[in-house]
């Protein structure tokens, strides 16, 4: 008699077996780095089918319904809080005048201040021991800073103009220099 319950048992074994197989071969699938995109229908909502890419890119955003996957510079500009707002005369108001200049908003001046406090917590006489990065910004080599000024090792001022204007030229803002930092440990 046990037997004959096991053996009835077995077709929803299956079912459950199979249909956990196919899940698993999906989400496999779905993450893939190979896989350049792939088509998900919703058939019990009606729905035509959404286009997921999938890619290595960190910056890739996406749409699904009314809902926007984000990452990247995106995500990390939402989850930085604001930095305290500088005191007067300090290098961290210069700074956060340039970022204006920049046309960037506070969210851009609140990454800024994270990536420079994790790079050398503002100090204009900051070096890294293994790679020789110096300064505010870690510039590497340090001399690339003398193209804003020949103060460049003391001056807080000319190391912050150097700085953002990497920033600019290489990530377009300081949320994405910081989620490239947040990547890859440097900038």
């Amino acid at each position: 008699m046990a037997r004959h319950a096991l053996q009835k048992s077995r077709p929803g074994l299956r079912i459950s077996l199979g249909f956990s197989l196919a899940l698993g071969l999906i989400a496999v699938s779905a993450v893939s780095p190979s896989l350049e995109q792939l088509s998900i229908a919703d058939n019990n909502l009606g729905d035509a089918p959404s286009q997921i890419l999938v890619s290595n890119n960190p910056n890739l955003d996406f749409d699904r319904g009314q809902y926007q996957i984000m990452s990247g510079p995106t995500v990390t500009k939402l989850l930085i809080g604001d930095a305290e707002k500088p005191e007067p005369g300090t290098i961290k108001e210069y700074a956060l005048e340039r970022v204006l200049d920049y046309d960037w908003d506070y969210s851009e001046y609140s990454c800024l201040v994270k990536l420079w406090e994790r790079e050398s917590n503002w100090r204009t006489t900051a070096t890294n021991s293994s790679s020789g990065a110096y300064g505010i910004p870690q510039s590497l080599p340090a001399e690339k800073m003398a193209s804003a000024g020949s103060d460049w090792r003391t001056n807080p001022e000319t190391q912050i103009d150097w700085g953002l204007n990497y920033i600019d030229r290489r990530y377009d803002s300081p949320c994405s220099a910081l989620a490239h930092s947040d990547v890859h440990n440097w900038y």
